[in-house]
């Protein structure tokens, strides 16, 4: 697509300009960030911009062109509301929708109240090109950019106090006291205080960051010179936070954590956390209660009842009666006779009169077309459909009327031939799409009613979506409907001899009303014949109709009150209904006030929002006159907002002749129908009073008439008096319908002839709300009289008068106390809305999280609303809602206008809304979520007790009859092998044996990414080119014996022979992953630090390696003058070995083995002689190695057991080793599963990366594989190498997969070794298959096990970690004392075995850390004279397996250096995350750290961007619930930010020291109040 550049407003021009500014230019931006920063700049100039209504895109301010918010679906109700209205009024000032002044004022109260103690809140970082929303914001470099500016400087120092200077003018004198750091409570500011006001954002951050100081001790940061990739480089080790590991990887990290180690303190995240810490500060409200909590079980605090929460005081109140339903002489005996009636006697009166699109009156039908033409439906409904013998519909059937809003004639045509063909008709809506929101529930109710026909109009059908071949779809979860057009020219005339059977009205149904329940389930209330004439009778008498009045009609005529007077009780009173359907108010929204002023009407039916709408467009027409008006129903009189928008709409329209007694609210409700409405009152009278009552009594259910606190009162009007001919009571809306007192609010219940008598096909629930008995105090019932709920909760007054606060669906239930969602969507509107909420739109609901309901508020933001301006506008919301309420919200989410889902009429669904929410699929654009503030039910934190000895312990393990957790592998003595190898003291001596006796066997294959074998050795060539290397380390570097040298060799044989070479001459080998020649930067440092640490006095290269060392890039990371002597080994003088070195014993020191642990730390190891000969003996004995056996390896070859598979084991055992570099992977992914098929391997090893790459690449081409003829039933063992907990869902995917291709399922097991130790197990060729038990996640938090079934709640499969190689013990011991546990117990694994390393190999030679964790003694129990290494792991052991075969199994639960102390229990981030990783589809990878105690959860989207704000509020709730933790930050990252090592671990503190030092350019970061 080609953009002509001169098109661009300026505003445009004003993006454009940073992505040419030289700072770009210079290559600060990633090719990615450009192309995104591009798109999203110009997305608003590109043609199509569908989404946002036309009412949208000419509201924004004309002078800011502004992108739609995101793409939603415009209604298609929109495109009519482009008139002149819209073109006309002020921008967006119909969003003051329900404002009531009252509620404005207190809100105001509340939010200066705050005022006085501001607070900064930190404001969530965002991404630009994630939701570009103002163009301000494209000149304004905003807080939210990514790292590329250089934040923490202090160059701009006089451009700050310019700024500061100026922004303290606006932003008053907050920014001083923050500075001063004396913050305390929240904020409420004009201008907010996150202290990024536009023209200073930088600024006032570096001010923030540097006031902040707090003397933290700053240890070289090695991570500042890493940036992170855009994808995640193969394995890449990084460089550790300037830690090098001289102590114990087990000691508790958690003092690292609590301070700002290893992190430039100027740095914009750790500001805002310290603003997060400083909010947090604040007391929660209510404080927890003191209590003991046993260490076994976490007890969730139950809220207790407040003692001093006011109880109701008032007696036990009766029934009221309404007044009687007189008798008048000639009602007719059924609706259907009146309409008879009218028809044949008064055929030419008009019945109702529809409306155009233009609001002008198109046609109208008189009661003689309605009578003749329902006739003519009748007839043709029970005789024309189908034959004579088999009709498809007979009396008592029911049938779904799908008319559209704007066609109401013909609705009312077949509603009354569906009532003279006593067929029962279910009014719906008319599907838009396949997908309405809410129309998979009007299917169930169709199903359940046992609807088959549907009837509509010729047009609606034409409407209707349709498939390719032209049928209508079938919509999602409906039946199969035949459809019936009802247009007259399609109708049979009816014989004169054939009349409609019109009987006096009985208890059979008449209609069925749907109603939409809370959580969504769509009912049908049934109404019976008699019911809907007492209905129309008692409206009758209550509104004083007489034949030949006009109404205006403004609601929904196929349902609730716009049924009951516009469609029934106007025609057994010969009323004559002007309908104004929804579509015409849209458009023109003075209509109906015209059509009352035109037709002189005496009764309107309308809602709030009618009045309001009027209210705005009143100055289009001046010469209106309402004088005619009797009664103007109300009939969402009961809403909080009601007051308010009444007594507007009177004061404006009052000089137009308006009487303030015709103001009539009423309450309705689908089962009770009308509940109680305002009879007109008598000119002069004095108008009712109102309520004023104490918000806080309300939420306890109590009547308080509010005194003290004005800004918390609620004001209600009453809706007049009940019906006439019912009785009603109030009932307590949870439990047994027991009577309230007289100052209690209840639900209302109503008991009269006039009433919902089922919901149809639900004897269950019918039962519970249509025959309802009332009992009192003691539960005893009330009289015989069954009462019918109505759903609305409320109070019966002074005089009779019926009070409504809210509604039982609006109900929200917060820790005991009861809230109503409409009185906090009234809050919200009266915060200034007007800036940021799109129409008023406003959804409240709760959610249940953690054992008690958390309330959500989303709304609609305006397509040109500003960040500061919607961040503000949200943090103002919670503090109004804390004040007014007393209660907290738990999320707050702000999404694009008309983006959530819509009811028919337009208002916001809401359990469609609740749904999306919980499922991820809102796509908010702002999202603050307040879980410390409203989380108040944690258990207490464990306080751990004070030290049981651990002699205590053994006595009590004893006692229990638990043996001591320890176990052990074969004894080495006791294994006969006649083995000529044992005879051979060192691998050298092994090596030149073998030379010697065999020379010509293979012992190496080293494949390429194609499979083809690139380089092999034999026993005398790596005998050969070991001396070589040997005699060049003597003759050009110069060493002697026990000098270190550096490896640094890409996966292959040069490595191995390098490793002998360094032996031959008496050096000591240290093998080094070489730097990434695309990511020196990230790389090198890791290399300079080995090499620095291990004091290599040479370095052992290829020549590539070498330039690469030496190169400018080089230069760029590390200082490249100061490396040792470099050699390269590619060509090698033909010169012997005068004498090959033998070390005087074996404990000399054989070889270092350095490697980046995943918390970051740099720890180097000693081999021994010793040791590698015992390790390679054992790995022999377990695996059954000899000559004649093959092995493929697919591991890195640079530390631990890799190291050893790769270099050792084959020269020890003579088998040939086949390498497969697992790099090559990546540009074949079949090349291991093919080598193992190809070459018949038995054994093979692998690393979790390379497992996982398998699973996820090859998962889906299983079928490909079996067509190249990869077989894998030759193989037994598939081993994978790690230190770590094995990941069971893994093994267990990848032994499903390829099942098909022949793996057995028994051949995938793990290995486990650690630093000290780098085989502690291996699963090996004989003895049983590794077990699985499942533990429960609780009680390891205490540092206990419980074992439990499987699919128990909060259950953790574990699977073990191979068998313990021969020769080693292990023992479970408890970190702080040191003493033995028992069986099934958790605490660290200590192991003893030959070929423990023995040391590590520091700096400053530390020997007491080093005989802590290489020689350390139990404090107590027999074993105490052993030596143990501590391996820094937790685990248990456990007996297992059938008698013949029983076998002590260890179980690897996770790092100890890696967990987290939060509350006082131990958690380990591998479950925090699997639980994080399972919340929604669009989360690859996720890891969590703490800092300054909050936990902070990093998650990667694979999705949209717009999906990143969705996973805010699925991750704290999966980890409240799942782990009892509340999060502090969520970060949203792209895919590959995580650091991940070459072994798969996550690089955990690596990423928390990239966050703090703000490089990872997240896109969203949300900070949890």
């Amino acid at each position: 697509m080609r953009l002509r550049i001169c098109t661009f407003p300026s505003p445009c021009w004003l993006g454009i300009i940073p992505l040419c500014s030289p700072k770009l230019l210079c290559g600060d931006i990633t090719q990615k960030g450009y192309e995104k920063k591009r798109a999203k700049l110009l997305a608003p100039y590109v043609p199509q911009t569908q989404g946002v209504e036309p009412a949208v895109q000419k509201e924004s301010r004309p002078q800011m062109p502004v992108p739609s918010a995101a793409p939603a679906s415009a209604s298609s109700s929109s495109s009519s509301s482009s008139s002149k209205f819209h073109r006309a009024r002020s921008g967006g000032a119909r969003d003051e929708r329900y404002r009531s002044d009252i509620h404005t004022e207190a809100v105001q109260a509340a939010l200066a109240k705050h005022k006085e103690q501001k607070m900064a809140l930190p404001m969530p970082t965002k991404r630009r090109s994630t939701f570009v929303q103002s163009p301000a914001d494209a000149c304004t470099p905003p807080d939210t950019s990514s790292a590329s500016e250089d934040e923490g400087s202090l160059r701009r120092q006089a451009a700050l106090s310019a700024a500061l200077h100026q922004s303290l003018q606006n932003a008053e004198s907050w920014i001083n006291r923050s500075v001063q750091g004396s913050s305390t409570s929240s904020s409420a500011s004009s201008t907010l205080s996150h202290g990024e006001g536009k023209g200073t954002s930088g600024s006032l951050a570096d001010v923030f960051a540097n006031t902040r100081i707090e003397s933290f001790s700053v240890p070289p940061d090695v991570t500042a010179t890493t940036s992170t990739p855009s994808a995640r480089p193969a394995g890449i080790d990084l460089p550790p936070s300037g830690i090098v590991k001289g102590m114990h990887k087990g000691s508790n990290r958690s003092s690292l954590m609590d301070t700002a180690d290893g992190v430039p303190v100027s740095s914009r995240v750790s500001t805002k956390i310290q603003q997060l810490l400083n909010t947090l500060k604040r007391p929660k409200r209510p404080p927890l209660k003191e209590f003991f909590v046993d260490d076994f079980e976490e007890i969730v605090e139950v809220p207790q009842p407040d003692p001093n929460q006011p109880k109701p005081e008032g007696r036990q109140m009766t029934p009221v009666k309404g007044e009687p339903l007189g008798v008048v002489c000639n009602w007719p005996p059924a609706l259907e006779a009146a309409l008879q009636r009218w028809g044949t006697t008064q055929a030419k009166c008009p019945c109702l009169t529809a409306l155009d699109v233009t609001g002008k009156p198109v046609y109208t039908l008189t009661y003689g077309k309605l009578w003749s033409r329902s006739l003519k439906l009748a007839y043709t409904l029970l005789n024309k459909l189908g034959t004579k013998n088999e009709p498809v519909l007979r009396p008592g059937d029911r049938v779904a009327l799908v008319y559209p809003n704007n066609d109401p004639v013909m609705f009312m045509v077949a509603f009354y031939g569906c009532l003279l063909a006593e067929v029962i008709p279910v009014p719906i809506e008319v599907p838009l799409t396949r997908k309405d929101a809410g129309g998979q529930q009007i299917g169930f109710l169709l199903g359940s009613c046992g609807i088959a026909l549907a009837l509509t109009t010729e047009v609606c059908l034409k409407g209707l979506p349709k498939t390719q071949n032209g049928e209508i779809v079938q919509f999602k979860g409906w039946p199969r409907l035949k459809w019936v057009v009802t247009d007259s020219k399609y109708l049979s005339k009816s014989p004169k001899d054939w009349q409609p059977n019109i009987s006096a009205a009985g208890t059979e149904p008449a209609y069925i009303e749907y109603k939409t329940s809370k959580e969504g389930s769509v009912m049908g209330v049934t109404v019976s014949r008699v019911a809907m004439l007492a209905h129309c009778q008692a409206l009758s008498q209550a509104c004083n109709y007489s034949e030949g009045e006009t109404v205006v009609n403004v609601l929904d005529f196929k349902k609730d009150a716009g049924l009951w007077h516009g469609i029934l009780t106007n025609v057994m009173n010969k009323l004559h209904t002007i309908s104004v359907p929804y579509s015409v108010m849209k458009t023109c929204p003075l209509s109906w006030v015209q059509r009352v002023h035109a037709h002189k009407a005496k009764v309107a039916l309308v809602k709030c929002r009618d009045l309001h709408w009027a209210m705005m467009a009143h100055r289009d027409q001046r010469d209106v006159s309402l004088s005619s008006l009797r009664m103007l129903i109300v009939t969402d009189g009961a809403n909080p907002w009601s007051v308010s928008s009444c007594d507007a709409f009177l004061s404006l329209f009052q000089s137009h002749g308006l009487k303030p007694e015709a103001i009539c609210p009423c309450a309705t409700s689908p089962e009770a129908m009308t509940v109680a409405i305002r009879r007109p009152g008598v000119p002069g009278a004095p108008l009712p009073g109102r309520a004023i009552l104490s918000m806080n009594g309300l939420s306890f259910g109590v009547i308080r008439v509010n005194t003290e606190d004005k800004n918390s009162a609620l004001t209600v009007q009453d809706v007049g008096h009940m019906m006439p001919g019912g009785m009603m009571c109030i009932v307590k809306p949870d439990g047994p319908p027991q009577l309230c007192k007289t100052d209690e609010i209840g639900e209302i219940c109503v008991s009269c002839r006039a009433g919902g008598m089922m919901y149809y096909g639900l004897a269950g629930v019918t039962k519970n709300t249509f025959e309802v008995i009332p009992v009192n105090s003691s539960g005893s019932p009330v009289g015989e009289v069954p009462f019918v709920r109505s759903g609305l909760l409320g109070f019966v007054g002074p005089g009779s008068l019926v009070f409504v606060v809210g509604k039982m669906d609006g109900l929200l239930t917060v820790s005991g106390r009861r809230h109503n969602a409409d009185d906090i969507v009234a809050t919200g509107l009266a915060v200034e809305s007007i800036k940021t909420v799109y129409r008023g739109r406003i959804a409240v609901f709760s959610v249940s999280v953690f054992y008690d309901e958390r309330i959500v508020v989303v709304a609609e933001q305006r397509p040109d609303a500003s960040e500061e301006d919607s961040f503000q506008w949200m943090s103002r919301v919670l503090q109004a809602i804390d004040s007014i309420h007393q209660v907290g919200v738990y999320c707050l989410a702000l999404v694009p206008a008309n983006t959530l889902p819509k009811t028919p009429l337009g208002g916001i669904h809401i359990s469609q809304t609740k749904q999306h929410f919980l499922e991820g699929s809102l796509h908010p654009c702002n999202i603050l979520m307040c879980p410390h503030t409203c989380v108040t039910n944690l258990p207490k934190p464990r306080q751990k007790q004070p030290g049981v000895g651990p002699a205590s312990v053994m006595v009590g393990n004893l006692v229990a009859g638990k043996r001591i957790a320890q176990a052990s592998g074969r004894d080495l003595g006791q294994i006969e092998d006649n083995d000529l190898v044992k005879k051979h003291q060192f691998l050298t001596e092994v090596l030149q044996w073998r030379a010697q006796a065999t020379p010509d066997h293979p012992l190496f294959l080293l494949l390429n990414a194609k499979g083809t074998t690139v380089c092999t050795a034999t026993c005398l060539q790596l005998h050969k080119k070991a001396e070589r290397i040997a005699s060049v380390l003597c003759d050009k570097g110069h060493l002697n014996a026990g000098d270190n040298v550096v490896l640094l060799y890409p996966p292959g044989i040069e490595l191995i022979t390098a490793f002998y070479g360094c032996l031959y001459s008496g050096c000591v080998p240290v093998t080094v992953r070489p730097p990434h020649a695309q990511s020196l930067v990230a790389t090198l440092p890791t290399v300079r630090m080995i090499v620095e640490v291990s004091k290599a006095a040479c370095i052992l290269t290829t020549q590539t390696l070498m330039r690469l060392l030496k190169s400018r890039e080089a230069a760029g990371a590390v200082d490249v003058k100061t490396w040792p002597t470099i050699i390269d080994t590619d060509d090698l003088p033909r010169k012997r070995l005068a004498q090959i070195y033998k070390p005087p014993t074996p404990e000399m020191l054989a070889y270092l083995d350095f490697s980046v642990s995943t918390t970051g730390m740099l720890t180097g190891v000693k081999m021994s002689h010793a040791a590698v000969s015992g390790l390679c003996r054992a790995i022999k004995l377990q695996c059954e190695l000899y000559s004649s056996r093959q092995i493929a390896i697919c591991l890195d070859p640079y530390c631990g057991l890799g190291f050893v598979l790769w270099c050792l084991c084959s020269v020890y055992s003579g088998h040939q080793s086949i390498l497969i570099p697992p790099m090559e992977l990546e540009s074949n992914l079949f090349l291991w599963l093919s080598t193992v098929s190809q070459y018949k391997i038995r054994d093979t090893f692998c690393s979790y990366s390379v497992m996982e790459l398998c699973t996820k690449g090859l998962g889906n081409q299983v079928e490909m594989l079996k067509a190249r003829g990869i077989n894998l039933s030759c193989v037994r063992t598939c081993v994978v190498v790690a230190e770590e907990r094995p990941r069971v869902s893994l093994t267990h995917s990848f032994s499903k997969l390829f099942k098909d291709i022949g793996l057995s399922s028994r051949a995938v097991s793990t290995t486990f070794g650690s630093r000290v130790n780098v085989a502690i197990c291996l699963q090996g060729t004989s003895g049983p298959d590794p077990t699985t038990v499942y533990v429960d996640l609780k009680s390891l938090r205490h540092d206990r096990v419980r074992l439990v079934e499987r699919g128990a709640p909060q259950s953790l499969l574990l699977s073990e970690s191979g068998k313990i190689l021969p020769g080693v013990k292990v023992v479970i011991v408890n970190p702080e004392t040191k003493g033995p546990l028992g069986d099934s117990h958790l605490g660290e694994i200590w192991v003893n075995s030959p070929h423990t390393a023995s040391g590590y190999y520091t700096i400053y030679d530390n020997e007491t850390l080093q005989a802590d964790h290489f020689n350390t003694r139990l404090s107590f129990g027999d074993a105490a004279q052993t030596l143990w290494a501590r391996t820094g792991y937790l685990g248990f052991v456990r007996r297992t397996g059938a008698d013949g075969e029983r076998h002590d199994a260890l179980y690897v639960v996770g790092a100890l250096d890696e967990t987290l102390e939060l509350r006082g229990l131990r958690y380990h981030p591998i479950d925090i995350e699997t639980s994080v990783s399972r919340t929604h589809r669009s989360i690859a990878e996720c890891a969590v750290f703490t800092w300054t105690n909050l936990l902070v959860v990093v998650v990667e989207l694979c999705g949209c961007e717009q999906e990143a704000l969705d996973l805010v509020p699925l991750v704290t709730n999966v980890v409240l619930e799942e782990h009892y933790l509340i999060v502090g930050v969520v970060v949203v990252v792209d895919p590959g930010v995580i650091p991940i090592n070459s072994r798969g671990e996550k690089q955990r503190m690596h990423l928390r020291d990239s966050f703090l030092a703000d490089q990872l350019d997240p896109i969203y970061v949300a900070y949890n109040m």
